[in-house]
């Protein structure tokens, strides 16, 4: 039977996602990705670092659940896994619409204390 998922789990998941997100080498392999699976190797021939740098890249992207990997031979394919990137992106999304209204209010707020206060 599978575990209730906990509010904490949720939290967890979604900083491992944000912190995967937040490296431009990560965010470079997932635009790579999006053209369909592709082998590590060749992954690694479009950085000008090295491959085990690269496959620790792949592998923080792997444990924020944002890759799968498949192996064929001595070969691994890496495919993005969409669920998690829609959802990652939909909370940003949300953030957004949060602070741009509350930015608003704030904005609407100051522009009124400029003006002087009201009377009753």
């Amino acid at each position: 039977m599978p575990r209730a998922v906990r509010s904490r789990d949720l939290a967890h998941a979604d900083s491992r996602i944000l912190r995967a997100l937040a490296d431009p080498t990560r965010r470079r392999l997932l635009h790579l990705l999006g053209d369909g699976e592709a082998r590590a190797g060749d992954l690694a021939g479009a950085f000008a670092i090295s491959r085990p740098a690269v496959s620790k890249h792949l592998r923080v992207l792997l444990d924020a659940g944002l890759v799968s990997v498949r192996r064929a031979g001595r070969e691994r394919w890496y495919a993005i896994v969409p669920g998690p990137l829609r959802e990652a992106a939909a909370r940003v999304q949300a953030l957004d619409a949060l602070l741009s209204g509350g930015l608003e209010r704030l904005g609407g707020h100051l522009a009124g204390a400029r003006e002087g206060p009201r009377d009753p």
